[in-house]
């Protein structure tokens, strides 16, 4: 199986399609074969599920010194989010003052670039999160 190279053939990271498992009901990103509770294989027990995209910020922290690619972009905002069907996940909140965030605040995601490769021309897109 090839690996993909362009965002739009990585659906599940873009889409924030995850699996839900048939049996217990829990939900998971990114998407796993193997229900972690139930221990079921994914032979009709773990199914894609569509992420509403909305879920709130349980801690955050402000970076300002940014790892390579992100030079220019500081400072900016990477939080846990817990999402409103369960999964933990970790995002840049964008479009939002830095004072405005609060643990216990209300963000949805939004489709948005990530960063530029200089060398290859490329431009990876992602989630981010934005007050809702």
């Amino acid at each position: 199986m090839a690996v993909p190279r362009y965002w739009r053939e990585i659906p599940a990271r873009y889409n924030l399609i995850g699996k839900k498992c048939t049996v217990c009901g829990r939900v998971y990103f990114p998407p796993r074969p193997i229900c972690p509770v139930c221990r079921r294989k994914s032979a009709g027990k773990m199914v894609d599920y569509k992420l509403k995209g909305t879920g709130t910020v349980v801690s955050y922290t402000v970076i300002h010194s940014p790892p390579p690619h992100f030079e220019g972009e500081e400072p900016y905002v990477m939080a846990l989010i817990k999402m409103d069907e369960g999964p933990h996940l970790i995002g840049e909140i964008v479009d939002c003052e830095e004072d405005e965030i609060k643990i216990g605040m209300r963000v949805k995601a939004t489709f948005r670039r990530i960063m530029d490769d200089g060398e290859k021309g490329a431009i990876y897109y992602g989630y981010k999160f934005v007050k809702e």
